[in-house]
């Protein structure tokens, strides 16, 4: 199966939607249900050219029974109903509708919410990142699935950022880069100490991580800076992702037991961000979806490892970019998509199918053809 990523407001307003993303050789369809802000390109619609998203939003309507303490915003810039919308007109020219679930990465939320965001080691607070170490975080997460399946009715689901962001973000004008903090630096950055998760390490975890982002240790990578801590810190961090995804997915059959459960994930157990540290695998999941926007060795490594984790009759995604600073050229993209089959995918997860260019749409439907 082959899967393309668009937002709802893609497809609401535009007739012609469904029928250019149903040619475009995928069997079914990742629509947004719950996505974080954006500035967002929309090349076909007949109505704009560029939608400004200023705060995450659930496209369903928001019931305020469904809720606790966290609930999500509506949105302004598209019906309240979009999702629902987008999924009949989607359905109704033959695609499957897969819920594309963006969970712990809110700054609505988690600006409103300060205490229940992810914090590094020095305190400062990373408020698009909501700390699943939280149980309210975990709540809304819970609830925020249930509502996409009682309501949205999807044919699949697909889980992003279950678990806890970190350091690495785009924000607004963006100005981190001239700090020349290394990969390890990130990761050390990436670490929560907010109230829920600074007692769950060692002791002297905090001391150590602010004294090798600001010293000059000469580590290369995050184990080498904390030393004998690592494997303790380690656990706690992929532990707060495995409680989330294990929580979600018994929600998940608990409403309808077949239904298909995707999850973006990383076989790096210091991942942080949109693709959840996955080192053990996940038996209970149905697909596991690696990130290939890099390089396409270093991309196939990872995919060949999530392959390894993987068990008997579970599918491998690769998250193919179709965005610049990929060419819109049909050759190139066959020959990356064969470089990921030959590393275990087994499905293409296409992005993105309302921001790529009628030429970069062209050279992708021609190049799933050329692979196939």
């Amino acid at each position: 199966m082959n899967v393309a990523y668009v937002y709802p407001w893609d497809v609401v307003g535009d007739p012609s939607a469904p029928d250019r993303l149903a040619g475009l050789g995928v069997q079914a369809v990742a629509l947004a249900a719950s996505y974080h802000s954006t500035r967002a390109a929309t090349p076909y619609h007949p109505s704009h050219r560029v939608l400004d998203v200023p705060h995450p939003a659930f496209y369903l309507p928001v019931r305020p029974s469904a809720w606790s303490r966290l609930v999500p915003a509506a949105p302004t810039w598209t019906p309240e109903d979009a999702y629902l919308q987008a999924s009949d007109a989607l359905k109704a020219a033959g695609l499957q509708v897969h819920a594309w679930t963006v969970l712990t990465h809110n700054s609505h939320l988690g600006a409103a919410n300060p205490d229940l965001v992810v914090r590094n080691a020095f305190g400062d607070p990373y408020p698009y990142a909501l700390c699943p170490a939280h149980e309210d975080v975990i709540e809304y997460c819970e609830r925020l699935v249930r509502e996409i399946l009682t309501v949205g009715e999807p044919d699949g689901l697909i889980l992003e950022a279950c678990g806890p962001m970190g350091f690495g973000h785009q924000s607004v004008h963006e100005k981190t880069s001239g700090a020349d903090w290394t990969p390890a630096d990130a990761d050390l950055l990436s670490l929560c100490f907010c109230s829920s998760c600074a007692d769950r390490y060692p002791p002297t975890t905090r001391a150590t991580v602010r004294a090798a982002i600001d010293g000059d240790s000469g580590a290369v990578t995050i184990d080498q800076a904390l030393g004998e801590l690592a494997d303790e810190v380690r656990a706690v961090r992929v532990q707060l992702s495995t409680s989330l995804r294990r929580r979600l997915i018994a929600i998940t059959r608990g409403i309808t037991s077949d239904l298909p459960i995707t999850l973006h994930a990383n076989p790096d157990p210091w991942a942080a961000g949109a693709f959840a540290p996955l080192p053990s695998g996940e038996p209970e999941a149905d697909v596991l979806v690696a990130n290939c926007w890099g390089d396409p060795a270093t991309d196939a490594t990872r995919l060949a490892h999530l392959k390894d984790l993987s068990t008997p009759g579970q599918r491998i995604g690769a998250y193919v970019l179709a965005l610049p600073p990929r060419p819109a050229d049909a050759a190139v993209l066959a020959d990356q998509l064969s470089t990921y089959a030959k590393a275990g995918a087994s499905e293409f997860h296409l992005y993105h199918a309302g921001l790529a260019s009628p030429q970069r749409l062209t050279a992708l439907s021609e190049a799933l053809r050329q692979h196939a």
